[in-house]
């Protein structure tokens, strides 16, 4: 939509909040508040929103690189003020601009572009996006008249009467850019808080003869702005249900909703269930027909379908088709399981492609490693890929076996259909269906250790 631009206000501090990370850095569900802001202006205009910074404006920057035009607002005087110093970027524009905070994350597109729309089909100066709220308190109130926005009265501003008026102001607003540049300037600070606001604009366009509406969203909490941790929490658990419904929507089983955590942008398939504790986070992608037991986390990573995964963690990594992981496996970044793989208790994989339906049951470290097809690699087996300064690749064949408790030390090729005797330590290459029997010859000393322990 190339006559609608976005402003965004996100200067404050935000004492309330304690943090050293600028409020609207803070995530939710996997991506911080700013980014589900900048896809509701994506979704509404094809122009880069221009956001006003100033409080650890440099964090602010550097995060949203090349994503925005940025103001600085190095004295914050109000949402009015924050306006105009930013006017110089709308004063050659034409058509309309959304206005709205950056720690507003439970907003959404649908209800931006109905406000934009109103707004346009009304023939309206400006429009203002309200909630219905039966604690209205803290919030400025609208006061309404045969339909039509008069002004809008900040809680500390407000008379006793008003602040009985139950529909309140969510500080989202889509203006004529004409009108509101015509407005701004004639702002002044004279009310509680010596500020500027943005909402006397609506005042003022009202007696230039304008007209300003209102659109009454249907959910209250996309209103909800955040200023504090426990707000943030509440934001987070509002989210989490909208995310798990929709996944639900889709076909995916979620047993207990109250206790899985899925990020906003994690994609399920269908006929896939997720059981309690489990936190799928950002990146993370599940097919169809899987099956995720205990408390995983999986992080950044392709499972394919059919697989089933108990009480594992699984990070940057990839998982073939009707695998099998856990429990208490452990796939670091890097990790590349095959289709019909086994990769079992206290299993470690890290940068290392595991072939089809190879066999990895237990207490095992594979690192730095290619492994073929059909493989059975025993328990307490250790891929030695690192001398202390360097690391190394090992390579193992298919129809490989490798007994319990065997070392490879790298860099080792192990060729097809070898097989490894339990205990050995490997340091030269094995070929193609030898046996490997690397460890001491075992000696007996006869009553050695009744005459050890006589003394």
């Amino acid at each position: 939509m190339n006559n609608i631009y976005t402003v965004i206000l996100a200067a404050g501090e935000g004492k309330r909040m304690k943090s050293d990370t600028p409020k609207i850095l803070h995530e939710i569900c996997g991506k911080s508040m700013i980014d589900y802001i900048l896809d509701g202006a994506k979704a509404l205009s094809d122009h880069k929103p221009i956001i006003i910074v100033g409080y650890q404006k440099e964090k602010v920057i550097e995060y949203l690189d090349g994503k925005a035009v940025f103001v600085v607002q190095k004295q914050q005087m109000g949402t009015g003020h924050a306006v105009m110093v930013a006017k110089e970027k709308l004063a050659d524009k034409k058509g309309y601009v959304l206005i709205m905070a950056g720690d507003m994350p439970l907003i959404r597109q649908e209800t931006l572009l109905e406000l934009y729309d109103k707004t346009k089909n009304e023939g309206s100066q400006a429009c203002v996006l309200t909630a219905w709220a039966e604690d209205p308190y803290g919030y400025g109130r609208v006061i309404m008249k045969d339909g039509n926005v008069l002004r809008i009265v900040e809680e500390k501003d407000a008379t006793e009467k008003e602040r009985e008026i139950k529909e309140i102001n969510t500080a989202i607003y889509c203006f004529s850019i004409e009108a509101l540049l015509k407005a701004i300037d004639r702002l002044g600070n004279k009310n509680a808080q010596g500020e500027y606001y943005l909402t006397d604009c609506i005042e003022l366009i009202q007696k230039d003869g304008g007209k300003v509406s209102s659109y009454r969203v249907s959910d209250p909490q996309e209103g909800l702005g955040i200023n504090d941790r426990e707000q943030l929490a509440y934001a987070i658990s509002l989210m989490q249900k909208r995310i798990l419904t929709q996944h639900m929507k889709n076909g995916v089983t979620i047993i207990d909703p109250q206790n899985t955590y899925i990020d906003a942008d994690v994609k399920i398939g269908r006929d896939t269930v997720v059981y309690p504790g489990n936190y799928l986070k950002s990146g993370t992608v599940i097919g169809e027909h899987c099956v995720l037991k205990g408390a995983s986390t999986i992080e950044n990573s392709i499972i394919r379908d059919g697989v089933h995964i108990t009480s594992s963690t699984i990070i940057d990594s990839f998982v073939g088709n009707d695998a099998t992981v856990g429990p208490y496996a452990y796939l670091r970044p890097g990790a590349n399981i095959g289709a019909g793989c086994r990769i079992g208790d206290y299993v470690e994989i890290k940068n290392s492609t595991v072939g089809n339906r190879t066999k990895i049951s237990h207490l095992t470290y594979v690192g730095d490693a290619k492994v073929g097809e059909d493989c059975n690699i025993g328990c307490g087996t250790v891929f030695v890929n690192y001398d202390g300064k360097d690391k190394y690749k090992i390579n193992v064949g298919n129809n490989v076996f490798i007994g319990c408790n065997t070392n490879l030390i790298a860099p080792v090729k192990v060729d097809d259909g070898a097989y490894i005797a339990a205990g050995s330590t490997v340091t030269d290459d094995v070929p193609a269906k030898a046996l490997c029997i690397a460890r001491s010859r075992q000696v007996i000393k006869e009553d050695w250790a009744e005459g050890k322990f006589s003394k």
